[in-house]
């Protein structure tokens, strides 16, 4: 009922937008005029993370994974996504105005039985961050789909072994970065969650499992950023990011969730998933539709964000949405309509937006994809248009 009252509240603070009824062969991108203006104050670490415009995922390359895979580890870049990253993806994306990427990794393929990271893997991962650093580029480095009961599982039952794995793959990991400068952001682990479970996507804080997921998460991200502080170089007032459970909204705007205690004021990040309105954006075959009339979608959107802003920024935290989305359901015109929305909401309360591309483009898969990365095109430049309008950036990728 409280999120009900909640909802309707917004309401009466916010008109409709003006989505367009465009044809299929004509997409427009909305008029979004009217997003309610919160406070946001003025800090170096909101400052620092204002200048992330918007971003993009390399998203199935050094995060695929093949459990059991004996053969040589270096394809598996290209096990999932079909090809090897190039330099000129990072071009081609600088030249449309992203200028940022989240670079996703899973380093369980690639360590021994004492979690000792492979060294070429380590030199591949690095080159690929060298070539987006080259464009100027903030680059977000992270550890993806480790979260498995033999490396890092958020449990009391495998709580030191999850410590070990987080504490001797990062302090390889922040010691080979040590020397870049700030633009590089360390985000601790990827989704946070009990997999497997009944409970692994729903934050159920009447069930003991989660509220003790909650805190060993809690004590999981502070050991990251211990580690990575004590690698010293640029790693001692390096940004971090930390998520709640499961990278949720819900996980990260609670009480069970605490940031950690660090050697350098205010330079933790919270980091947040939120593929909202799921029905919409996520879930297959879901809902296609999102307009004036879908506004239960909408107010989904303005209330996370809100929740963020309330506990968060307009305490002076920064938060960065490091994934979201919405599949494709051959429902151009509507993905626009949602990216405008959901992105000039987001910027306007301070908080930056990474657009997940697993490389399923039009025609190949008509998933996430907004970059051919093989032909360097963008398959859907109305999408990329909305993100770089309401994130702010003007005069590019015309």
């Amino acid at each position: 009922m409280q999120k009900v009252i909640s909802l309707v509240l917004m309401l009466l603070l916010l008109t409709l937008p003006v989505f367009s009824q465009a044809s299929e062969s004509e997409i427009v991108i909305p008029v979004i005029d009217d997003v309610l203006k919160v406070h946001i104050p003025d800090n170096e670490a909101l400052r620092f993370v204002s200048q992330i415009k918007v971003g993009w995922n390399l998203g199935n390359t050094f995060d695929a994974h093949r459990d059991g895979f004996t053969g040589d580890e270096m394809t598996i870049e290209k096990y999932w996504c079909g090809c090897y990253t190039t330099p000129e993806v990072f071009e081609t994306l600088k030249a449309q105005g992203f200028n940022a990427v989240r670079i996703p990794v899973s380093w369980h393929n690639h360590v021994d039985k004492d979690f000792n990271v492979s060294t070429q893997w380590l030199d591949r991962v690095q080159e690929v961050v060298d070539y987006a650093i080259s464009q100027d580029m903030f680059v977000i480095l992270n550890a993806h789909h480790d979260t498995h009961k033999d490396f890092f599982y958020p449990d009391s039952e495998h709580f030191d072994q999850s410590y070990r794995f987080i504490t001797t793959v990062w302090s390889q990991v922040a010691d080979r970065f040590k020397d870049y400068d700030h633009k590089l952001i360390l985000e601790s682990i990827n989704e946070p969650r009990l997999a497997g479970t009944n409970v692994e996507w729903w934050f159920n804080t009447s069930d003991k499992r989660i509220l003790d997921a909650a805190d060993c998460l809690n004590r999981l991200n502070q050991a990251f950023v211990d580690t990575v502080r004590a690698t010293g170089g640029n790693n001692a007032d390096r940004y971090l990011m930390v998520p709640g459970y499961a990278a949720s909204a819900d996980g990260c705007r609670c009480e069970y969730f605490t940031l950690p205690t660090d050697t350098v004021e205010n330079h933790i990040i919270v980091s947040v998933h939120a593929y909202t309105p799921y029905p919409f954006a996520l879930e297959m075959p879901g809902v296609k539709t999102f307009d004036a009339e879908t506004q239960e979608s909408m107010n989904d959107i303005v209330y996370f964000m809100n929740q963020l802003h309330t506990r968060y920024i307009s305490q002076g935290v920064p938060v960065i949405i490091g994934e979201f989305g919405a599949l494709s359901k051959n429902n151009l015109q509507d993905r626009v309509d949602f990216t405008a929305y959901y992105v000039a909401n987001a910027t306007a309360r301070g908080i930056p937006c990474f657009w997940w591309d697993n490389h399923a483009f039009k025609g190949n898969g008509e998933l996430f994809g907004l970059l051919d990365r093989v032909n360097l095109t963008i398959p859907y430049p109305e999408i990329v248009d909305a993100l770089m309008q309401y994130s702010g950036i003007t005069g590019v990728g015309q």
